[in-house]
């Protein structure tokens, strides 16, 4: 596992908490909106040192109070475990961030206990995330890792980007039914820098309005405990 990246202090990533956030480099989508683009392409800028991170968080005990883990997507990796269960051993509880799309990994990870928190990402209609989003993208992954997500016993979220035109009224909808009675949805705004494909957006408005955005709150809360946009 290459960590590509570390956010030594977060009050935003693990709600409630003050955490440190570590970047998995490699993921298995290509989002033309991603703002990670050096990770998903594997070709980080700056590699850590495990034994750095791990000597990091023990010297800061008492000062944070969980560790996210993100990416690129970390259920790619096998050394994912190892990593969780060196940073529990240290009391840190973990939240995971996911795309989803590997969900007998995320089924392990919380059968062994190894996460606390878990956001997947929902990138647009499971059933549209090919070509753009994945070439050949099996929705029955996706699909999967939303049921075994709300039928654990962990806090979790669900998180769309609201990018044109992968997310629209009726995707929101759709999206909406599929996680049906969940805790939580956000809504995020799409942010234009440094994005994993900028052709995609050349001479094109791809950015809603707030006041769109909270249309699609509108849509959601229906169907879900609690909605929000970010």
């Amino acid at each position: 596992m290459i960590i590509g990246g570390w956010q030594k202090n977060s009050f935003i990533d693990y709600p409630g908490k003050i955490s440190c956030v570590l970047f998995t480099s490699g993921c298995n989508f290509e989002c033309p909106y991603c703002h990670n683009p050096d990770l998903v392409r594997n070709k980080p800028t700056n590699v850590l040192n495990l034994n750095d991170v791990y000597d990091f968080l023990e010297a800061r005990k008492g000062l944070l109070d969980g560790v996210v883990i993100t990416g690129g997507e970390p259920t790619l990796h096998e050394e994912l475990f190892p990593l969780c269960k060196k940073i529990h051993q240290m009391g840190y509880p973990i939240k995971l961030d996911t795309n989803g799309s590997r969900p007998d990994v995320i089924k392990k990870l919380i059968d062994e206990g190894m996460i606390d928190y878990v956001a997947m990402d929902i990138k647009t209609d499971p059933y549209e995330y090919a070509p753009i989003i994945q070439k050949e993208c099996n929705p029955d992954h996706i699909l999967s890792s939303i049921k075994i997500i709300m039928e654990s016993p962990l806090t979790y979220e669900f998180r769309t980007t609201c990018v044109k035109p992968l997310v629209d009224t009726n995707v929101v909808e759709k999206i909406s039914l599929s996680i049906n009675g969940a805790m939580l949805y956000v809504l995020q705004q799409f942010q234009d820098n440094k994005v994993l494909n900028p052709e995609f957006f050349r001479e094109k408005e791809r950015r809603y309005r707030y006041d769109e955005l909270l249309n699609f709150k509108s849509i959601a809360q229906l169907r879900v405990k609690r909605c929000v946009v970010r």
